[in-house]
């Protein structure tokens, strides 16, 4: 069988060209996923569309234990679920750290039965850790809140699990149904009740971030 020779100089180049398309060009942070549990998600949603570097938003239920579940039957309780958003954001224009104190400020981490004028389980805060990486930024952002507050927070910090996106109507309500939204939150308090515990520290976006 005839063989072709490649002289060790050229076998070298042709190794080093080799790997180089194998690498392909180096490519910047790809888009990661936050999951946040803050009370209503039309509000979590609308609060987190405002940050730079969030690419997109979904309204959803997780951390229980029925698969497929409906608002009905997550409000109704008894499954476990929390109403949460999963937030797919850009690490180059905002962390996950930056997220996780945006999401502290923007709601009541001291009230363990709801949030604002909607009690009950499925409206409880939480942080749903995806690895050890957010485990540690989430707690490390928890003491800083706890600092800022000068009292302990009840927020927990839980192991992400099955998502479920919730219903279409509820995508994007505070766009689709502004008027409706507004009012609703508004007549909620959110806004007030934030701006009562946090003051100046109240969440108001993220300033620097573009």
């Amino acid at each position: 069988m005839f063989r072709f020779l490649i002289p060790p100089g050229l076998r070298a180049l042709v190794l080093i060209l080799a790997l180089t398309a194998t690498a392909g060009p180096a490519r910047a942070g790809e888009p990661q996923t936050a999951i946040f549990a803050g009370g209503c998600f039309w509000c979590v949603e609308s609060d987190f569309d405002r940050i730079p570097g969030v690419l997109e938003t979904v309204s959803g239920y997780t951390g229980g234990t029925l698969a497929d579940p409906s608002y009905e039957q997550v409000t109704g309780g008894g499954t476990g679920h929390y109403e949460a958003v999963r937030i797919r954001f850009d690490p180059d224009r905002v962390s996950y750290a930056d997220l996780v104190a945006a999401l502290f400020r923007s709601i009541d981490p001291t009230d363990a039965g709801g949030q604002f004028c909607d009690r009950g389980p499925s409206y409880r805060s939480a942080i749903f850790v995806r690895d050890a990486t957010q485990r540690t930024a989430a707690a490390a952002e928890m003491k800083k809140a706890e600092t800022a507050l000068g009292r302990a927070l009840v927020t927990p910090i839980l192991e992400a699990g099955v998502f479920y996106p919730a219903e279409d109507y509820h995508q994007d309500f505070y766009k689709k149904s502004a008027n409706r939204y507004r009012f609703y939150r508004w007549s909620c308090g959110r806004d007030r009740q934030v701006k009562r515990i946090w003051g100046a520290d109240a969440f108001q976006g993220i300033p620097g971030k573009r």
